[in-house]
C-alpha cells in the first residue's frame, strides 16, 4: 500500500527518517514496522515565523517495497549515422539542446571554444593564485558554462516554456542528487556540478556525437540566406547552428553585428556582491543567536524593493559560499558567487543589483568603447565598468570593496572584514566611484533592507565590486514560434547568451526548445 501525505514538522524530525516514522505513528497511527520505505516528494523550509518548520510532502510504502524508480529515465540511442547538428557551446543551453537532439534522432556536434571540466580548474587556480585571467578558459568559458563553477543551483520561474521537472530528472540521471527533485531551491553545488557534466558529455560521445574542446567559432557559414555551418579553428562544420554561447561571448556579439545578424540591447542588472558571515546571516533568518543549529542548511535570503523607477534585488544568494573572479580578460574585475553543496563555509553572499534599461546607460560609456551598433550599447556599459572596476584593484584581481554601513553612510573606512574572495580585497570608495545609478540606488534599497531585516545592514558585512554578468547586455532576435533568428534560416539562438534565459535550468528548457525547433526545420527541409 502507498500513502501521499502532506507534513508540518520541526527540523530535527524532517532531518531524521526514525523520527519521520516515529511522527507517523504518533499522528497517523501508522505502525512505524509497516513503513518500509519513505520518498521525500517536496520539501521546502517556513522561517517566517519564530520557529521554524519544515514542509514535507511524503511517498509512504506501507508493507511494501518501492517497485518503480525515484525518477523516469530519459532513452538515448545512438545516432552516429543521423543528419548533424552543430551546437555552439557546451553551458545547459548547449548540452540540454544536444541530448534533446539524440532523443530525437539527430546527431549533435558540440563545438566549446574552453576546455573540459577538469583541465578548466587549473586556469581557475591560476586566477585565485597568479592572478592570471586564460580569455578563453575561465568562469565563464569552458565546459558546463558560467554555471559549472559558480554553484549550481537550479530554482527558477520559468515554467511556461518547457519541463523544470525534466531537466531536473535529466541531472539525476547524470549523477546529481535525488534532493533536487524535492527540495524547494534546489541546488547541486560547485563541487559536484562538474562531474554531473563530464557524465552528459559521456552520454553524447557514447550515442555518436562529437565535442570538440578549445574548438572557437569564428564565423557563420551562409548559402541563399541561410545558416548552413560554421567554421571553428580554420575548419568548417555543416548543419543547422544553435548557437548557446553564454552571456559573456562579447566576440561573438561584436561578430554578429558586423556580420548583419541583427541584435537589441537588453536590460540586465548591475552591482556589487555583498558578503555576510554565514553565522550571522543564519541567526537572522532562523531568528535565533545559535543560528541553524545541527537540523538546518545554511540560511537563504530574498530582497527586492524598487528606488527611483528601477528595481533592486538580491540575486543568486550563495548560503556558506564564496564570492569568486568571474573576469574572461585580463583588463576587469568581474565578481560572481558560489556554494559548495554542502554549503557549510564561514561567510554567505549574493549579488545585490540594480535594474538597467538601455536608455540609463549612455552618459557612463568611455570613448575607448563605444560602438557603431547601439544595440551593443549595454555591453559597452559592462566593459567600461569592469574596465573601471580593474583599475580601482590596482590593475590586478585584487577587488575593490568597502564595509556595508561605511558605504551607505558615505564613509570610507581603511580596513576591511574578512572575506572569502581569494585573489584579496583593497578598501576603496564604491559610494564615490561607482555610477551613481548604481550606487544611490543600492544605499536606499540597503537602508530598506536593514527595516526588514535587523542586524542585516552592518560593517561585518562587506561589498565586494564589480557583479555585471547577471545576464546577457545583448538579445540576438528570433522570431518566437521557429526560435529561428528573424532573418537567417537554419540559425537558432538559444539559451542566456541569446538573450532567452536566466539560470541554468530556463537555459536547459530553451535549448530542448531549439533543439525541437531544428527537427522541426529539418523536416521541411
Amino acid at each position: 500500500m502507498i500513502k501521499e501525505i502532506q507534513i508540518r514538522v520541526l527540523p530535527n524530525i524532517a532531518a531524521q527518517e526514525s523520527q519521520l516514522k516515529s511522527f507517523l505513528q504518533r499522528e497517523y497511527g501508522i505502525p512505524s514496522a509497516a513503513v518500509r520505505h519513505v520518498r521525500v516528494l517536496k520539501r521546502s523550509i517556513d522561517a517566517r515565523q519564530r520557529r521554524v518548520f519544515v514542509n514535507i510532502t511524503l511517498r509512504v510504502y506501507l508493507n511494501e517495497e518501492p517497485a518503480d524508480e525515484a525518477f523516469e529515465h530519459v532513452e538515448y540511442h545512438d545516432v552516429s549515422e543521423a543528419q548533424r547538428v552543430i551546437v555552439v557551446g557546451a553551458g545547459p543551453g548547449g548540452l540540454f539542446a544536444a541530448l534533446r537532439l539524440i532523443e530525437l534522432g539527430l546527431c549533435p556536434v558540440v563545438l566549446e571554444r574552453g576546455k573540459d571540466v577538469h583541465e578548466r580548474k587549473k586556469d581557475l587556480a591560476r586566477i585565485k593564485g597568479e592572478q592570471r585571467v586564460d580569455s578563453e578558459s575561465n568562469y565563464c568559458f569552458g565546459e558546463g558554462g558560467a554555471g559549472a563553477y559558480s554553484d549550481g543551483k537550479l530554482y527558477t520561474r520559468s515554467k511556461k516554456r518547457g519541463s523544470v521537472e525534466k531537466i531536473l530528472r535529466v541531472f539525476c540521471q547524470h549523477g546529481a542528487p535525488l534532493s533536487i527533485l524535492s527540495d524547494a531551491h534546489p541546488h547541486i553545488g560547485t563541487d559536484k556540478l562538474p562531474g554531473v557534466i563530464e557524465a552528459m558529455r559521456n552520454t553524447i560521445l557514447r550515442c555518436g556525437g562529437e565535442v570538440h574542446f578549445q574548438t572557437k567559432m569564428t564565423q557563420l557559414l551562409t548559402r541563399n540566406g541561410s545558416v548552413v555551418g560554421v567554421v571553428a579553428n580554420g575548419k568548417e562544420y555543416s548543419g543547422p547552428v544553435i548557437l548557446a554561447t553564454g552571456h559573456s561571448a562579447r566576440d561573438v556579439y561584436r561578430y554578429l553585428s558586423t556580420a548583419g545578424v541583427s541584435l537589441e540591447a537588453k536590460g540586465i542588472a548591475v552591482g556589487v556582491r555583498l558578503e555576510h558571515p554565514s553565522q550571522l546571516i543564519d541567526q537572522i533568518q532562523y531568528h535565533s543567536k545559535d543560528g541553524r543549529g545541527r537540523f538546518l542548511p545554511a540560511a537563504e535570503y530574498s530582497f527586492v524593493t524598487q528606488v527611483e523607477g528601477r528595481g533592486v534585488y538580491s540575486f543568486c544568494m550563495c548560503p556558506g559560499g564564496y564570492v569568486i573572479p568571474a573576469a574572461t580578460d585580463s583588463e576587469q574585475i568581474v565578481v560572481n558567487g558560489m556554494s559548495p553543496s554542502s554549503r557549510g563555509g564561514k561567510w554567505s553572499n549574493s549579488g545585490m543589483v540594480v535594474e538597467i534599461q538601455p536608455e540609463d546607460v549612455t552618459p557612463y560609456i568611455s570613448g575607448d568603447m563605444t560602438y557603431e551598433d547601439k544595440a551593443l550599447n549595454v555591453m559597452a556599459f559592462q566593459e567600461s565598468l569592469e574596465k573601471l572596476c580593474w583599475l580601482q584593484g590596482n590593475r590586478s584581481q585584487t577587488a575593490p570593496a568597502q564595509r556595508m554601513a561605511d558605504f551607505v553612510n558615505g564613509r570610507l573606512g581603511t580596513s576591511l572584514p574578512a572575506s572569502s574572495y581569494a585573489p584579496g580585497l583593497v578598501a576603496s570608495p564604491l559610494h564615490f566611484w561607482l555610477p551613481d545609478i548604481i550606487s544611490s540606488r543600492l544605499r536606499e534599497a540597503f537602508r530598506v533592507f536593514g527595516k526588514k531585516s535587523h542586524g542585516f545592514l552592518t560593517n561585518e558585512a562587506c561589498l565586494i565590486a564589480v557583479e555585471t554578468r547577471t545576464s546577457s547586455p545583448v538579445r540576438i532576435v528570433r522570431d518566437a514560434e521557429t526560435l529561428q533568428h528573424v532573418t537567417m534560416e537554419g540559425l537558432f539562438p538559444c539559451g542566456e547568451g541569446a538573450g532567452y534565459a536566466g539560470g541554468i535550468v530556463s537555459a536547459g528548457i530553451d535549448g530542448e526548445r531549439c533543439a525541437e525547433m531544428v527537427s522541426e526545420y529539418l523536416g521541411r527541409l
